[in-house]
């Protein structure tokens, strides 16, 4: 998986995507009135205006366009997945390099939640700060949440000597699950950690840590198939209410299918 930025020659696939999701699922939520509004709402000449102010961003898996983002400021505007791809954590990959972009600007992000999504927003630790209601076509009443996110930016002094990880999410083509275990050792701005449990027999890392908490290393391990799998990763840290750290990871096989993918671990 890759998100890139995209360019003027995309807009014709982001444009089919968009309209192509809406007519397929909206519908099940909304009167068509609402639906049609949708598909006005995010035209043709809007996603290419945005594109052009460099704003869009598309998922390539394969190769293959599944989905696109988009934002201004810390304000989330557009997010779409393919019908066909949706369910495969792709989405939640697009509204986490969305965040990420956010982060190193502003504290929250916020977002219009149409019906579909709501649910996933909450996952993902998003609250409705307000309810509204729109008037359409016909009369009909679209509602919808403005629903936002508090942003942690990357901490400076982070410590991770002695500290003690487990993952809490994960893409489907990663290998570390929630009965792994991460030990993570330190010694200035050298980290390093061994890793077992779940489908990994032994793993280990090893990389950097920038001022900011930030993390950069390589990791190895050997699954219960007996395969050596190794890759690279970087990590963001947010200190959570209760002190601990969470790092949210974007990481790529460097072996196998050379594949990309995003997991947020928490300490213990």
């Amino acid at each position: 998986m890759e998100y890139i930025r995209a360019a003027e020659k995309d807009t014709e696939q982001i444009f089919s995507i968009v309209q192509d999701t809406i007519r397929r699922i909206y519908p099940n939520y909304y009167p068509q009135e609402v639906a049609d509004f949708f598909c006005r709402l995010h035209c043709r000449e809007r996603i290419l205006e945005d594109v052009k102010s460099g704003l869009v961003g598309v998922l390539q898996n394969d190769g293959i366009m599944v989905g696109t983002g988009c934002r201004r400021d810390n304000h989330i505007t557009r997010v779409y997945v393919k019908p066909e791809y949706q369910g495969k954590g792709y989405g939640s990959y697009i509204m986490q390099c969305l965040e990420n972009e956010i982060r190193l600007q502003y504290d929250t992000v916020y977002l219009d939640a149409s019906l579909p999504a709501s649910h996933l927003y909450e996952k993902r630790g998003y609250q409705t700060v307000e309810h509204k209601r729109y008037t359409v076509e016909n009369g009909k009443i679209l509602i919808y949440e403005v629903m936002e996110k508090p942003l942690f930016r990357s901490s400076t002094g982070v410590c991770y000597d002695g500290k003690c990880f487990v993952p809490q999410k994960n893409t489907e083509n990663g290998e570390v699950d929630g009965n792994t275990r991460f030990m993570y050792h330190q010694k200035s701005n050298i980290i390093w950690a061994d890793y077992t449990g779940g489908e990994i027999i032994r793993g280990c890392l090893l990389g950097t840590v920038a001022e900011h908490g930030e993390l950069d290393f390589y990791y190895v391990h050997v699954n219960e198939q007996g395969q050596v799998r190794f890759g690279v990763c970087h990590s963001v840290p947010q200190i959570l209410d209760n002190g601990k750290i969470e790092l949210s990871e974007t990481w790529q096989w460097l072996n196998g299918d050379k594949s990309k993918g995003i997991s947020v671990i928490v300490e213990v």
